[in-house]
Order: structure tokens, then sequence, then C-alpha cells
């Protein structure tokens, strides 16, 4: 029993980094319909950005935090201006070209910093473990769960009880009235390619303690927080947490009966047969047309 609540405490903190990782993809994809392969890297730059500001400034993680997100949010922001904005109309070429940006991404990082791990050490207030009976769970890993859902809450409050909220809503309908009634889309489409890049920075900013920080290290993170919006059901923010809370327990759990490699695959099994059943996701949610 110790090893199956140490296990699942482990899946709940993954969950929780899943969950921030695929909030921005759930975001961008249900409001834009842009599929874009290049969130990882932008998860890579929150990592390495919380690394400078560290190794040059010394600042810890949580005075980072803000930082990272306006920084690699502007990055998202350029990203869409300069090359998204352009190809909403060809979701094909959307694909390739964020596949594209996410490949010059990584290789200007291992060409400017190096393509050798780099370390980021966690804050000293959250250092240690708070122990229950034979169950150990790390103060920072209880901090990022607990922040992520506080970025889930405030994330659906800017969704549902803001203007700019209404705003993105009345564009996801249709587009075209929403801009008769003087709605600017295109302002409104920076904005929340924007958010979601943020929000894929302080995922990487969070997971520096915990993963090795490297210029391929957000490939991996990215592939399962597509599952997770698959999985929730494109564009829902409730799917997605649950989805993220589901599959993070699920290769918890396979992994106490298998080893990690065979608990991925089970896990991925248990996907394709949902998503057989499923295909839309469990709480498909309104995506733009």
């Amino acid at each position: 029993m110790d090893v199956l609540f140490n296990q699942l405490f482990s899946g709940l903190s993954m969950a929780s980094i899943l969950l921030i990782i695929a909030l921005g993809l759930a975001i961008i994809y249900g409001s834009m319909g842009v599929i874009n392969l290049a969130h990882g890297e932008l998860v890579m730059l929150g990592a390495y950005a919380t690394w400078a500001l560290q190794h040059f400034f010394g600042f810890s993680i949580l005075l980072a935090l803000p930082f990272v997100f306006v920084a690699v949010g502007a990055v998202g922001w350029l990203i869409e201006k300069i090359i998204v904005q352009r190809l909403y109309s060809r979701p094909l070429d959307t694909i390739l070209a964020t596949w594209g940006i996410g490949i010059i991404l990584q290789q200007i990082v291992r060409i400017a910093i190096g393509p050798e791990s780099r370390f980021v050490s966690g804050p000293e207030i959250l250092r240690g473990n708070i122990q229950i009976g034979n169950v150990y769970m790390s103060n920072y890993r209880i901090f990022v769960i607990v922040l992520s859902i506080a970025i889930l809450g405030a994330t659906w409050a800017i969704m549902t009880r803001t203007e700019f909220g209404t705003k993105l809503r009345a564009v996801i309908q249709n587009r075209s009235i929403s801009e008769c009634y003087g709605i600017e889309s295109e302002r409104i489409y920076s904005l929340t390619f924007a958010y979601g890049a943020g929000l894929a920075g302080v995922a990487g900013a969070l997971i520096t303690p915990l993963f090795s920080t490297i210029p391929t290290m957000g490939t991996g993170l990215v592939v399962n927080a597509f599952l997770v919006v698959i999985v929730g059901g494109l564009g829902s923010l409730f799917g997605t947490a649950l989805a993220a809370v589901l599959i993070g327990q699920a290769t918890a759990l396979f992994s106490i009966v298998m080893n990690d490699t065979l608990g991925r695959i089970a896990v991925l099994i248990c996907i394709i047969l949902l998503i057989r059943l499923r295909p839309r996701g469990l709480f498909p949610g309104k995506t733009r047309n």
C-alpha cells in the first residue's frame, strides 16, 4: 500500500505538469484550430529561460515564473504574428510550419547554449518532504500540484468571466459576425496564442528541478500533452484536467505492475480503445470552425 500511495502521488504530480502544458494546447486548438507542433519547444524555452535567470541573475524558480511567462508568451506572440496568422485557412501548412519552427528553436538553443544538460536548483523554501506514515510527498511537487490547480482556475476565469473571454467565445462561434460588431479577431488570436505559449513556458520552468534541461526535452512531454488534449476533448478545459489526472495516474499504476516502458504501452493501448469508442474525447468542447 505504501508503494501504491507513493506511486499515486508521483502520478498526480506528473499529471499537474501535463495539465499546464495541455491547457495551452487545448486553448490554442479550441479557439484557433491550430495544431502547434512547436509547443514542446516553448516548454523547452521556458526551462532555459529559468536556467538563465538563475545562472546569471540568481533568481529562484518562484521569482522567475512571471518573467518566464511574459518572455515565452512574447515568443509565441511573434510566432503567431509572423507565421501562423498567415496560415489559418491552410491547416496542413500550419502543422508543417510549427514543426519547422520547433526544429529551428531547438537548433538555436543547441548552438547558442550547447547540447549539455543544464542544472536548475529547486527553491530553498520548498526543499524537503512531508511524511504521512510511510508515504513521502515532496514539498516542491505539492507546490506544483497546487499551482496547476490555481492556473486551471485562473484560465477558466479568463475564458468565462472576462471581456477577453467573451470576445474569444464570440470569435470561436462566428468570426465574420464578430468582426462586424467591432471585435478584432486577429488581436484576439494573437493574445490567445501568446497566453498558451506563456503557459508552456511556466510548465518548462516548473519541471527544471525534475527533468534534464536539454534542447530536446519538450518532444516527449508535448506528445503526452497532445494525448491529454485528445482524451479530454478538444477545447474542453474540464476534460483536459480530467484527462491529465487519468493519464498520470494510469501511468503510475501500470508502472507498479509492469516496468515503465510496458506501462506506457498499456496506457497508449487504453487511449486508442477510448478514442475508438469516443472519437471526440470524454468532454468535447466547442472548437473553431
